[in-house]
């Protein structure tokens, strides 16, 4: 990617956290950037092509940090503390209030369909993890389930999303985690 269409990705990331798909243009972009229309159209011939970009790029961040946390964070448990963290962290600090799929999803009966399948992968992708690290917990002995992990991972998404929300209707970051945290504890062992 060259290097003013990493500039259009980060900036859309932006945008689309602040106000979703629906919420910026071309036009803001130009505007921004100080440059025509034509030029975001040669690197991006289409608004959705560029979300699209966009989702897919942080897709790659997040299974980059992933196997990350695999690799050094063997336990389950620290895993999905700093998953957890993560969030907390970023919402606290704002630089990313909302996760930008979570934002999308929101959309998604409006959203054109490539950008529809590229949120669902997102989500298909976070709930493959969390239920690997769950059943991983499991077998350790520092997580147990009422239900699957399959259903669990659900759960958990739900939990963090929701959580996200919260936060952000209230504008109270502490609110994530006063939910997520309640969440979590019920399901660690070491916690009981």
């Amino acid at each position: 990617m060259s290097s003013t269409a990493e500039k259009l990705v980060a900036e859309t990331r932006q945008l689309i956290m602040k106000g979703g798909y629906h919420g910026f243009s071309y036009a803001d972009l130009a505007e921004r950037f100080g440059i025509r229309k034509a030029s975001i159209h040669h690197h991006f011939p289409s608004k959705a092509g560029l979300v699209v970009a966009v989702i897919e790029q942080q897709r790659a961040e997040i299974q980059k940090h992933i196997a990350s946390l695999e690799s050094g964070t063997p336990v389950a448990v620290d895993q999905l503390l700093a998953y957890i963290n993560y969030w907390k962290q970023c919402i606290q600090d704002e630089t990313a209030p909302f996760c930008l799929a979570g934002v999308l999803a929101a959309e998604l009966p409006g959203l054109p369909p490539e950008v529809a399948v590229a949120v669902q992968g997102h989500f298909n992708d976070l709930r493959k993890w969390l239920e690997h690290v769950l059943a991983l917990g499991v077998q350790q002995g520092t997580i147990r389930l009422e239900n699957s992990p399959a259903i669990a991972a659900e759960f958990f998404q739900a939990a963090v999303y929701g959580a996200m929300l919260m936060a952000r209707a209230y504008k109270d970051p502490s609110k994530f985690g006063l939910v997520v945290d309640a969440f979590f504890r019920r399901m660690r062992v070491d916690a009981a």
